[in-house]
């Protein structure tokens, strides 16, 4: 009985780690005298593990109830209440104790390691205990928030003109016409802004309605017959204008290009003009509301150049990567800014924490917003910033992130119950952890730990079936839920393999979602029910072709279908000026005035009647 004694304190492990040091050689010998006192009754036959008669309280380890484990009652989660700890001893959970072997160095060695992780800061908290209410941001905008227009009147066609001006317009049309001249001479005509506006219509159109091929839009058959497009520009016009479209001069390219591996090279210059008058005029035209978000944007492209990045986690997993503040209300783009990748933005605090950083701007914004980031940005660092210059900020944080209380004790873990809150404030910074189906980690500047707010979640039950409960949600979390996002809302209007291209058609895009809301914001303004998108996309696209160029527009809009498909000469020498028959393939000097096909219209072939009899729908 005596030694059965002795080897319990063998095998029993210290409730604190700084036990274990405290052991002093006397210890250390008279475990060595056990284990050898042990190794020779077990060689003599006598193995008292097995002689059960000699001690009547003793049961086996496997066989012990749960009210008898003093372990496994210190480790039940408890959701609502704080102070349980991790990582120390006072945790463990039953099978890690028995995994684990027996003797001296290997416990040992185990409280080192787990010493090393844990934190000695102050330990998680639970609901049970009051959070103190962090004080709230007077907003104080440099304008006042929404719309900056001087009129409450604006058709379609004038909002979208707000943001691609006629300013961009001209130097999109004079770089284009330099390049296309210069690479596309034999079959280059000279555009204007009206032929602009005509191709823009028709890329808009491309948007809404989509085809296995860019040609497919022009196609006359029974399966395919458009009229619509032909109405806008002609394919031939449309592919050109789309091959030599140019934001940048050609010339400033050139001398860019002689730059190129030195540190005065720009990867940007081709966007430049138009990038940077697109981002002044998205701040002229609106004021964001107290709630903003920053994120990044994806913008598709199959160009192979060095800054194009993949993300995983975005709906547009290639493209070029463009960060950006949006109004969390309605989605506006207030100010944005592609990646070149070289990272040279800021002070050299890292690319998340200087890119929020140029484009918050408390000279233009003003003080009080409240920010809104994903776990890419959010750090203590950039939360403190951030407040220095009066703005708040809330979002979800990587637990490896610098400065997060990942190994304080107290956490939550395998076993919390769901809609388990933990909380732990380092003012001015509050930290929340949230059981969900997923661990949240949270961090805030402005919210309260917990509060009376639930959110609604399908929970299974012991008897396997799903129930809808309502489970307690930390304030932090709903309104990151509620005002995070609004980047990804444009549309991919045309792909392209240039990587210049890609941009230009997301300016437009750009152009088109902002002019839309500041659609809605009007029609609030005016008690009126506003457009759908898809609605406002449509009726640009008529005013857009309205305004295009005149030889592209139908001389009237309330000739019928039949007569507006009259035969015309060509321009010029009917012999040199000849195409081929779309019908017969035969050279011919007749084209349809409406369709903008060659037909033959002789006596001999009346391909004209034939081909619209059987394409055209009467």
């Amino acid at each position: 009985m005596p030694k059965r004694q002795t080897k319990a304190k063998h095998v029993e492990e210290p409730e604190d780690i700084d036990e274990l040091e405290d052991i002093d050689e006397g210890e250390e010998s008279n475990f060595s005298e056990c284990d050898s006192a042990d190794e020779q009754n077990f060689l003599a036959g006598k193995d008292p593990d097995f002689e059960l008669n000699s001690d009547e309280d003793w049961v086996p380890q496997s066989k012990k109830t749960r009210a008898e484990d003093p372990v496994s009652e210190e480790v039940e989660p408890v959701a609502e209440t704080s102070g349980t700890r991790r990582g120390n001893g006072a945790a463990r959970s039953r099978g890690r104790d028995r995994g684990r072997g027996r003797g001296r160095g290997r416990g040992r060695s185990r409280g080192r390691q787990e010493s090393g992780d844990a934190a000695e800061g102050e330990p998680w908290l639970g609901t049970d205990i009051q959070d103190t209410i962090p004080p709230q941001p007077t907003f104080r905008p440099v304008r006042t928030p929404g719309p900056q227009l001087i009129s409450a009147q604006y058709t379609i066609l004038q909002l979208f003109q707000l943001f691609i001006t006629r300013s961009i317009l001209e130097t999109v049309v004079a770089n284009t016409n330099k390049f296309g001249s210069r690479h596309h001479e034999s079959e280059w005509h000279t555009i204007t802004i009206q032929d602009m506006y005509s191709y823009l219509a028709m890329l808009i159109y491309m948007g809404l309605f989509t085809a296995r091929a860019i040609p497919d839009h022009w196609r006359q058959s029974r399966l395919h017959s458009p009229a619509f497009p032909s109405i806008i520009i002609s394919e031939q016009k449309f592919s050109l204008i789309s091959t030599a479209i140019h934001m940048s001069d050609p010339d400033n390219d050139q001398v860019n290009n002689s730059r190129r591996g030195t540190p005065q090279y720009d990867r940007l210059t081709k966007i430049k003009p138009m990038y940077e008058e697109m981002r002044e005029v998205c701040k002229a035209n609106f004021h964001p509301y107290q709630h903003v978000s920053v994120d990044e944007r994806m913008v598709a492209s199959r160009a192979s150049v060095s800054f194009r990045r993949f993300m995983k986690d975005k709906p547009t997993k290639w493209g070029f990567k463009l960060f950006v503040l949006t109004d969390s209300s309605n989605g506006y783009t207030w100010d944005f800014f592609v990646y070149d990748g070289k990272g040279h933005i800021g002070a050299g605090n890292g690319l998340s924490y200087d890119s929020v950083m140029e484009l918050v701007s408390t000279q233009h914004l003003g003080t009080g917003y409240k920010l809104y980031v994903d776990h890419f940005y959010t750090s203590p660092k950039l939360f403190c910033d951030l407040l220095q210059k009066k703005v708040w900020a809330c979002g979800t944080i990587r637990a490896s992130r610098i400065g997060f209380p990942k190994n304080s004790p107290g956490g939550l873990d395998n076993r919390s119950p769901r809609g388990t809150i933990r909380w732990l404030r380092d003012d001015p910074i509050l930290f929340v952890q949230w059981k969900d189906t997923q661990d949240v980690q949270m961090c805030s500047t402005l919210h309260t730990a917990h509060a009376d707010e639930t959110i609604e979640r399908r929970v299974k039950g012991p008897d396997g079936k799903w129930t809808s409960q309502d489970l307690p949600v930390p304030p932090a979390v709903k309104d990151y839920n509620t005002h995070m996002g609004g980047v990804d809302l444009s549309n991919v209007l045309h792909k392209t393999k240039k990587w210049y291209r890609s941009l230009f058609y997301h300016f437009i895009d750009i152009g088109i979602v902002n002019a839309f809301v500041l659609h809605k914001e009007l029609a609030a303004q005016r008690g009126e029910r506003p457009m759908t998108q898809n609605a406002f996309r449509e009726e640009l696209i008529l005013q857009l072709t309205d305004s295009g160029a005149p030889t592209t527009v139908p001389k009237s809009s309330n000739v019928s279908l039949s007569g507006m498909h009259l035969p015309k000469h060509t321009v010029g020498d009917s012999t040199e000026s000849r195409t081929r028959c779309k019908h017969c393939h035969q050279k011919t000097p007749v084209r349809c005035e409406f369709c903008d096909v060659a037909l033959c219209f002789v006596p001999s072939r009346n391909c004209f009647f034939d081909w619209h009899q059987q394409n055209i729908q009467q």
